[in-house]
C-alpha cells in the first residue's frame, strides 16, 4: 500500500486503512528523524483504543501501552549498537506476549527476524509531504 500525505491530520486516514491490514504482530517502521514515526504510533494506538499518553521512547527504549485487544510495546533502537544490546533488553519476550510490537529504527534487528511474520512501513519525509509504503 502506498499513501501520501501532506498534513498532521491525513494520519487518520492513513491508520484507517492500515488497521484492518495488520495481521502480524510485529510492525517495523522505518523512516529519518522527524518523519513521522511516534506520530503515526499516536494514531494507531488511538484507533486501537488506547487511553494511554504516547510518547517517543528514545530514551526508554520501550514504552507500554494498553489496549483492548491487550499490550503494545514500542521500541526506538535507535541508540542500541549492536544486536546483543537488542537482546539484552529482552525483547524475544517483549514479541512472545504483545498483541503488537511497534519498532522504530529497526535495522540493528531485523536479520534476526528472519522467519518470523512482520509489517513494515516506511516513512519518507520530502519536505512538503510524507511518502509511505505498507506491506
Amino acid at each position: 500500500m502506498q499513501f501520501t500525505i501532506k498534513n498532521i491530520e491525513d494520519w487518520q486516514e492513513i491508520v484507517n486503512k492500515i488497521v484492518p491490514e495488520l495481521q502480524h504482530n510485529i510492525l517495523l517502521l522505518k523512516g529519518n528523524l522527524g518523519a513521522g514515526k511516534t506520530t503515526f504510533t499516536q494514531f494507531l494506538l488511538k484507533k486501537l483504543g488506547s487511553e494511554d499518553e504516547v510518547n517517543s521512547p528514545t530514551y526508554s527504549i520501550v514504552n507500554e501501552y494498553s489496549t483492548p485487544q491487550g499490550k503494545v510495546f514500542h521500541f526506538d533502537l535507535y541508540r542500541l549498537k549492536n544486536i546483543d544490546e537488542v537482546y539484552d533488553i529482552g525483547i524475544e519476550e517483549y514479541l512472545d506476549n504483545a498483541f503488537l510490537c511497534i519498532i522504530e529504527w529497526p535495522e540493528v534487528y531485523e536479520d534476526d527476524l528472519h522467519g518470523l511474520k512482520y509489517h513494515e512501513m516506511s516513512i519518507i519525509n520530502t519536505g512538503e509531504q510524507r511518502e509511505i509504503s505498507f506491506e
